[in-house]
């Protein structure tokens, strides 16, 4: 009984951990767009991006290590 809610409550969590992984690379390619229509060297659109492509890598890696697999 406890393998089947802790099963449960891992599949969860791992779909969750999907839908931010998504949300973060939409996030992290906005400011890529966004950085790459300045015409001027802006440290806030810079620092952003690199906010936003931190927390995807870092996604990505938890993700490697529970073994999730990503579907289109």
């Amino acid at each position: 009984m406890m393998f089947f809610r802790k099963q449960k409550l891992r599949q969860e969590f791992d779909e969750k951990l999907v839908v931010l992984m998504r949300e973060t690379k939409e996030d992290w390619q906005q400011t890529q767009e966004i950085e790459g229509l300045l015409d001027d060297y802006d440290l806030d659109t810079i620092a952003q991006r690199k906010i936003a492509e931190s927390k995807h890598f870092y996604l990505f890696k938890e993700a490697r290590i529970r073994k999730i697999l990503l579907r289109k």
